[in-house]
């Protein structure tokens, strides 16, 4: 019992011991608090603010009474339910996002005209990225002393940054793409098929022309696969309706040229020749009729395969800034700056061996 009390007195003179050697260099933490809060607030404030536009869509189903209808609908969206396998649809929700960061999407994007919230003047979404950016001092520092270095060992460059192929782009083109990357993001939740479309940057209006912007181009690209299949049908069907047609109206015109050029002549081989370039025409006129009807099929096909989205949450210029967060930031710096003063501290009064058991 007595040794228990022992140890409790030396734990707490040990504690007391840690705060008077605190309080000793009390000193030391004001300046080093003081020096981390002034230089954390510069670097914070360095860093521009950013502003964050969603947007969320939904596939849209129909209330089809039939069972095959819904199984259509949800492989139209890239669900794999029940056993029905006459959709060729390899397109999953899934993919989406990998279908957003791809080069040919990415590069879809440089040309859309964009304006800053303060200003009127219109320019590409390519441009505004390559001149418009504020980036922290140090980031631009290091950028030019870099660009420096290389200039002094590398010829100039003698791309032209103008014509655009996503097949082999030049380095300042990729340097754009990745900023894209980093800015728009797609993500689609594997429950709902929810999908959701999230764009970053420094003017809030440029973020939500964006946001739009890429929601109708995803929307554009979904409908394209999906249609594709049967836009090439329709256009089949299309040309076999232009040549069907023909094929009619020239048998009819030839029947009606004959008829009218031997209405008084009641010789067998006229009335044969007349039976023949009638039954020509009659089955021109079938195949005529049939062609017709499977174009409406095709023209309706296209029209089911189309897929629709409902628009939860529509593009809006944000009024809030997204980041970023400052006081947050400046708070963990000051944290840090304590416990490596702190552990500083005991080292200096010979606290650590004691407090690790050494």
């Amino acid at each position: 019992m007595d040794n228990k009390i022992q140890t409790n007195q030396e734990q707490s003179l040990d504690f007391s011991k840690l705060i008077k050697d605190i309080m000793k260099h009390k000193k030391r933490f004001y300046t080093v608090l003081g020096i981390t809060f002034v230089v954390s607030c510069i670097l914070m404030l360095s860093i521009p603010n950013y502003y964050k536009c969603e947007v969320m869509l939904a596939p849209e189903l129909s209330r089809a009474g039939s069972s095959n209808s819904l199984l259509s609908l949800a492989n139209s969206f890239g669900m794999r339910i029940g056993t029905n396998t006459s959709s060729g649809e390899a397109l999953f929700p899934t993919l989406y996002p990998e279908m957003v960061n791809s080069t040919d999407f990415k590069t879809s994007l440089f040309r859309i005209p964009v304006h800053k919230q303060d200003s009127t003047r219109m320019m590409t979404y390519y441009d505004y990225l390559l001149n418009e950016q504020k980036y922290p001092w140090w980031s631009e520092a290091i950028s030019g002393t870099l660009s420096f270095l290389v200039s002094l060992i590398a010829t100039p460059d003698s791309v032209d940054n103008t014509r655009l192929d996503p097949f082999q782009l030049t380095k300042q083109q990729k340097n754009i793409a990745d900023i894209i990357e980093k800015k728009v993001s797609c993500d689609v939740d594997a429950k709902t098929l929810v999908i959701t479309i999230d764009v970053y940057d420094q003017d809030p209006l440029i973020a939500a022309t964006m946001a739009d912007s890429v929601k109708t181009r995803l929307q554009r690209f979904i409908t394209d696969y999906r249609t594709r299949k049967a836009r090439v049908d329709l256009d089949f069907n299309r040309k076999l309706f232009a040549e069907t047609k023909a094929r009619y109206e020239k048998a009819r015109r030839d029947y009606a040229a004959f008829a009218d050029a031997n209405q008084d002549i009641i010789l067998e081989s006229v009335r044969g020749k007349r039976a023949d370039l009638e039954n020509e025409m009659q089955l021109r006129y079938n195949a005529y009729t049939q062609v017709a009807t499977q174009l409406q099929a095709a023209e309706a096909k296209v029209q089911e395969d189309t897929p629709a989205f409902t628009t939860i949450q529509r593009a809006t210029v944000p009024v809030k800034k997204a980041g970023p967060a400052r006081a947050k930031r400046v708070l963990i710096f000051l944290f840090l700056a304590f416990i490596c003063t702190t552990v500083w501290a005991f080292h200096k009064e010979g606290d650590l061996k004691p407090l690790l058991g050494l």
